[in-house]
């Protein structure tokens, strides 16, 4: 199973073409606040950026905090999201752990969902698609 890394983000210019890459192919709109990983400062310019992400947790906080099965765990580590059925209550960004659940006005979340289509989009290559063990969630 493969899960999206942001293994060189030393190299990462704030140009924000991943987010918009993920909105335009993986959610069919164009808008930062619609994208399943973000770019931010780490601090100010001089000290480059940082990428927020899902991490593919294993079992998912987000999934058990999900009250109609919105967020389904996904094999090996990550989330499978099914809109329709979400009642937009926020609970999965309150329990995620490193804030990469994003809610738009409208209170829809957006998490990386790891297909990897914003990789090709960065043009200093800080984004990878990593192989990892598939991994049953801890009991």
């Amino acid at each position: 199973m493969k899960i999206l890394k942001a293994a060189r983000m030393e190299r990462c210019i704030g140009c924000h073409s991943c987010s918009l890459a993920c909105a335009r192919l993986v959610h069919k709109t164009l808008s930062w606040n619609k994208a399943g990983i973000r770019i931010a400062s780490a601090g100010g310019l001089s000290t480059g950026f940082e990428a927020r992400v899902c991490l593919a947790c294993n079992p998912a906080p987000c999934v058990e905090a999900c009250p109609t099965g919105a967020f389904s765990q996904r094999k090996g580590g990550g989330v499978i999201q099914k809109r329709k059925l979400c009642i937009r209550c926020g609970k999965c960004a309150e329990a995620c752990p490193v804030d990469a659940i994003f809610l738009d006005h409208l209170v829809n979340p957006y998490v990386c969902i790891h297909c990897g289509r914003c990789v090709s989009f960065c043009p200093h290559a800080c984004l990878e698609m990593a192989e990892v063990e598939t991994r049953e969630a801890d009991e």
